[in-house]
Parts: structure tokens; sequence; C-alpha cells
């Protein structure tokens, strides 16, 4: 390492964004940022993405002033090497960044990594958490998050003497209502900025998957605390209750949509669980709203980025249910027009519109989809990482590769999250809507998802047999008196 004094500047990635890496002991360093177009020609991702991406860093360069230097060049290397000084650099948040930090290291080009700044735990304690462990409860994890960071806590017990309301916050959506009735989420108001990084995308051609559109993300740490005080203070006691529901008119229910400023860095997860703590112990908020909002970030997310690390960069490539169906091309492209099945036209227009759907359209819309049809996980994880404005590549493999597609033989959940219409036609508005009929398994109007469900429960019979989680399933298709008609019908099936 090259040696590091107090004026040795801080290059942050654009994943960095915060003031919990500029700012606190380093808040007298430069900062070093870069545009490099070959990162941005690397995959195909979500047009809506990129514009985030370069909007963040050049918002961090406005609002950093004289600290900052901004690079624009084809690569990180060129851009390093025309700054002419070694840098700080903080725990990059993927395997080929951190092997890439390492290698500049090496050439003198980073005088040293700082642990990574914008996760409430760090990966060493996580590690000495995991220990031995060969299979991981995400309750356990949570309920240990709760205690360390005291969130929700009455001294040694969780407050409401529970510590997960999960089964109050399964609620269908309302009938007779065509949206939830929330005051919109927080939208950041376009700059100068928003409309040069337009033109920039435009003049570069890139081959990007989705439609352009407004910003709807938060993408500076002012923008982040305005959409955090708009989600506590008028969505958040309605988000518990519907937050598994799905409604064709309303894409954002009550959702935070703080998923993207989150993985920017430009929020920071503690002060999003502390603003919704203090929701509930000053101003009343319900008790399962809070507590489901903090499960998904101290809880889930915080579990994900770390499971990233601990299963290794081999993980991405786990395919225990040995299923290589190719994405379909309507699939990859975002072709929600030539999606019959209104539940996954929805969630395939909302990736095209926006790079974002929820958690349940992209667990049991998408995702079950994917799992019934049986598509390569590696390629399904590149396709999540990519056409979601929030996908960045640790937030995807074990989200998709452990939770969606059981494909790491249950070392991270504990059944297959496989469904028929009936789930879904329960959680949502869409089945009146669509020409399939989510009773039927067989026929012209056969539900995709209903058939799709009996043909991954006959592929998969062995598995799920020996799980007591899903034995049931097999024993209710051995009672299908049109089993094998079903079976070949969906062998046939091109329309989805």
């Amino acid at each position: 390492m090259t040696k590091v004094g107090d004026d040795t500047p801080l290059w942050l990635f654009a994943d960095q964004l915060g003031t919990s890496t500029y700012g606190g002991e380093h808040a007298h360093r430069e900062v070093l940022l870069v545009e490099a177009q070959s990162a941005l020609r690397k995959r195909r991702y979500h047009r809506q993405k990129l514009h985030l991406v370069l909007s963040a860093l050049r918002h961090a360069d406005k609002g950093l002033g004289d600290r900052a230097t901004l690079l624009r060049t084809d690569d990180y290397t060129d851009a390093l090497e025309q700054f002419g000084r070694p840098v700080l650099v903080y725990q990059p948040t993927s395997f080929a960044a951190e092997r890439f930090v390492n290698k500049l290291s090496e050439q003198g080009l980073v005088a040293d990594v700082l642990p990574t700044p914008t996760f409430a735990l760090p990966r060493s304690d996580f590690k000495e958490w995991a220990g031995e462990r060969t299979r991981f409860r995400m309750e356990d994890f949570y309920r240990d998050q709760r205690r360390r960071f005291d969130v929700l806590m009455e001294g040694k017990d969780p407050v409401g003497n529970r510590w997960n309301y999960d089964e109050e916050n399964r609620g269908s959506p309302p009938k007779k209502q065509k949206t939830l009735g929330v005051p919109k989420p927080y939208q950041p108001r376009e700059d100068e900025i928003d409309e040069r990084v337009r033109a920039d995308l435009d003049a570069m051609d890139l081959d990007t998957v989705g439609v352009d559109g407004p910003r709807l993300f938060a993408v500076t740490p002012v923008e982040a605390k305005r959409a955090l005080d708009r989600f506590i203070e008028q969505r958040l006691p309605l988000f518990g209750q519907y937050e598994d529901a799905m409604m064709g008119d309303d894409w954002a229910m009550s959702h935070s949509l703080l998923s993207v400023p989150l993985n920017l860095g430009v929020l920071h997860p503690l002060d999003a669980v502390h603003a919704a703590e203090r929701a509930y112990r000053e101003d009343g908020a319900p008790l399962s709203a809070v507590e489901g909002f903090i499960r998904q970030i101290l809880g889930w997310r915080e579990y994900m980025w770390h499971l990233y690390w601990h299963f290794g960069e081999d993980y991405v490539d786990e395919n225990q249910l040995g299923v290589h169906q190719p994405l379909p091309d309507w699939w990859t492209d975002l072709d929600a027009d030539a999606i019959t099945a209104e539940c996954l036209r929805q969630a395939m227009a909302g990736v095209r519109d926006r790079g974002w759907t929820h958690h349940i359209q992209r667990l049991m819309i998408l995702g079950n989809h994917a799992l019934q049809r049986g598509y390569q996980p590696r390629d399904l994880t590149e396709w999540f990482s990519t056409a979601f404005v929030d996908g960045f590549r640790w937030v995807m493999p074990t989200n998709v590769v452990g939770m969606s597609q059981h494909a790491d033989g249950g070392r991270l959940a504990t059944k297959p999250y496989a469904s028929g219409g009936a789930y879904i036609n329960k959680m949502s508005d869409h089945c009146g809507d669509c020409q399939y009929d989510p009773k039927k398994r067989l026929g012209d109007d056969a539900c995709p998802f209903t058939a799709g469900y009996w043909q991954f429960v006959h592929r998969n019979r062995n598995l799920l047999a020996g799980n007591n989680r899903t034995q049931r399933a097999v024993s209710s298709m051995d009672r299908l008196s049109d089993l094998e008609p079903v079976l070949e019908q969906e062998a046939e099936r091109t329309q989805f």
C-alpha cells in the first residue's frame, strides 16, 4: 500500500455517494468521481438505470463543489492515471470490483481500502455471526440485528413481545377501489443535470432496454431525506397491511421507493430504520407497518448483502434444480405487449416503463413464472441485475438464485416459492381483467400460472416430496385426473 496522509483523495464509486462516505472523519478530503463509458457499455442496462447512476454522480460533483473532481474517461484505470495521485477507496460492492481495486492497489493507484460504510453491520461482524453455519434463517439474523442496534426493543424483549408481524402484512387489495388511495410518493424535480444526462445518453447510442422516462427516484442525500420523510409521514401507516398486494392502477401502492437511494449510498439504512421507529414511538404509527418496513431494511437487505459475500462468487452458478431454458426474447426485450396474462403483463410493463416493480411482483409473478418454466438461474440473475434500476451486482444473486429460484438446494430458503393463479387472484386485482381463468388448468383459458404450477411440481416431484413444507403439493398432484393433458398443454405453450 502507498502511504496514506490527510491529503490523500477519496475515490467514490457510483453506489457510495452519501454523507457516510465523504463526511465525518473524511470530510476534509478531496473526492474523485469517475464516469467510465466502458462500464456503461459493459452490459445491456435499463435506460433509466444509466440515467440514475450518471445523475447521482453529477449531482454529487455539484453538491461537493470544489472538493470534487469528476473525470469522464473510457475506463477507471485511465481516470486514475489521469488524476495522477493515489487514492483511498472503500470496499466495493461486488467481487469483480473488489478484484479490480486489489489490482489497482498492486499498481500503486490505490493507497488503501477502507471498510464499507453504507450498511449497518460490518462484513467482519457478519463473518463472526455466520461462524460454521451451513443453513441460514433470516429470522435469526434479523433478531440479532434488532438486539445489536437496539431497534424496536424494550430492554431484552421486542416491542409488543413479538419479533415479527408478517402475518398481519399480507392483506389483499381493497375491493371496489382502483388505487390504494395513499398520497403519491416523493418524485424528484428534474434539473439541468438530468437534461444533460439525457442528452449525453442519447449521444452515446448505448444498447439499452426499457424506455426513457422521468426520473422517479432520489439520487442525492437531500432528495433521499425528502423521499424518506414523505414515506414516513404519509405512506407508512398502510405499508404493512398492503405490502404484498398488487393493483393494476397503482404501481407504487404504499411502498417507500427507497431501494434506489439506499443502493446508491445516498441514504443510510440506519437513518431509514430510526425514522420508522420514531414514527412508532412518537407519532403512533402502526407497529405492524413499522416492523415490516424495518424488517425489509435491517433484516432482509442487510442479510442479502452479507450472504452475497459469504456464499462466494460461484454462488451465482448454483443450479440445483437442473434447469437450462434460455430467457425468451419477449422477456429480455421487456416486451410487455407480447404477454396475455394480465399479472405478468403488468409486472413486465413496470420493468419496461420504470425499471422497478415491488417485491411480490419480483418474487411471485416474475420469479414464479421463471421458476415454473425452468429459466437458467444465472441468466435470470443477470437480467434482474441489469433491467432493474436498483439491481446492483450484490443485490440479485441471493435474491434470485436462493430465494426466487431455489437453485441453491435450500441454503437460503426452506422451500421453493411457486404458486398457482389462486394466490395471484387473492393478492391482486389482475385476474378479473385477464383472459385466463386462475381456477382452470386445462383449456384455452387455462391460467399459465395454475397449469405451470403442476408442471413445476411434476418436474421436481422427488425434491418436493422430501420437504415437509411441500409434501402436500405432491399428494395433491397425484390426485389430479387430468395431469397428463395438463403437462402436454404446458410443454407446447408459447403464449403467456
